[in-house]
């Protein structure tokens, strides 16, 4: 079947981008950000953190004052209407810088020194739990913690999972009409040259889902091989390794982030997205408060909005899984219906880097 030539995603920031202090941006409004970018239920982590302090829910609802500095993933779209809906609340402005998980965490290491953010969102959890045992974020419990989906905070109160993605099997409908190979499958010769996967040292989403899969399964490692075998291709990070797929170029995507083909099917995209039988990683987004936080009051009342009605539902709308477990999706599968890996991440943790790091070379 003739496919057709893949466009190519945005350059990725530069860099020199990521050495640029937020301040250098002027002091930038809501709907303002650095960078547009294109990820089973977390158990508790038994790593403890130096001796902070939990702190309880402010509970904000009068109006604030000054700023709040926020370090938030895709899609840019929700980053903006949540720094929106906090500044209508609170009157707190929000100042963004938006990115892939990589691109923040090497953002944070550039400003160690002096640092800026109040407030960081990733999406990988294992990446949270990282900054959490080098002691950059402090405990506090958030508003709504009692609706909050069973696991998503960790046993310190960190790591707050306000949203989550999970990845499944996306494949073009052109191409394969129907689809529903478990993982192991995909090594078929029927698929030879024809999956792609997106980039897990770019993607948090496909790093934790690829160390599930090695620490959930027994034959884990061997899949993954098993593609490489098979023509596996990295077209890079979420956004470029969908792409692939949607034009064409590559019938299936392995390990595609869930609420990127929702969104897309939406717009009408010739795609489908399923959960293989053997299951998939469901990966809470942890919203943290940094130890350094220049705006800790703030930063507090940010993290109790991201559990609000207003924020939960507008996490919906995206096509992202909410963190209350008394708001269900309506435009996409829920929690309860998506088939999980046996998930421990304090396995997954140790082996997520290397494993990520394995995938690219055997793919190359």
């Amino acid at each position: 079947m003739k496919k057709q030539t893949m466009k190519r995603a945005a350059a990725l920031l530069t860099a020199g981008c990521l050495t640029l202090s937020l301040a250098a941006c002027g002091g930038q409004a809501t709907s303002e950000s650095s960078s547009a970018a294109s990820e089973s239920t977390a158990p508790a982590s038994s790593e403890t953190s130096g001796d902070a302090t939990e702190e309880s829910s402010s509970e904000t609802s009068a109006a604030g004052s000054g700023k709040v500095t926020v370090y938030m993933p895709s899609p840019a779209g929700l980053a903006d209407k949540l720094a929106a809906a906090f500044t209508e609340q609170t009157g707190i402005e929000v100042e963004q810088f938006q990115g892939t998980t990589g691109e923040i965490l090497a953002r944070l290491e550039t400003e160690a020194a002096n640092p800026v953010a109040d407030v960081v969102i990733l999406a990988s959890w294992s990446d949270g739990l990282s900054m959490k045992a080098d002691d950059q974020i402090i405990s506090y419990t958030p508003a709504n913690a009692d609706k909050i989906q069973d696991g998503w905070i960790d046993e310190d109160s960190m790591l707050f999972g306000y949203s989550a993605s999970a990845v499944g099997v996306i494949y073009n409908t052109t191409i394969y009409p129907e689809l529903n190979a478990d993982w192991a499958d995909l090594a078929d010769s029927q698929y030879a040259d024809d999956i792609a996967i997106p980039d897990p040292e770019k993607s948090g989403a496909c790093k934790d889902f690829l160390a599930g899969l090695v620490t959930g399964l027994d034959n884990g490692q061997d899949i993954i091989q098993s593609w490489a075998d098979n023509g596996l291709t990295v077209p890079g990070a979420n956004a470029a390794a969908l792409e692939a797929v949607t034009t064409g170029e590559k019938g299936i995507l392995i390990a595609g982030v869930d609420y990127n083909a929702y969104s897309s099917i939406n717009d009408g995209e010739p795609i489908n997205i399923y959960y293989p039988a053997s299951g998939t990683v469901i990966n809470p987004r942890p919203a943290m408060i940094m130890k350094t936080a220049p705006d800790m009051d703030n930063a507090k009342a940010f993290v109790d909005f991201l559990f609000s009605d207003e924020a939960q539902q507008l996490v919906a709308d995206a096509y992202l899984l909410p963190g209350r477990t008394d708001i269900q999706c309506t435009n996409r599968t829920n929690v309860s219906d998506i088939p999980q890996l046996p998930t421990d991440w304090d396995a997954m943790v140790p082996v997520a880097d290397e494993t990520a790091a394995n995938l690219n070379e055997i793919c190359q």
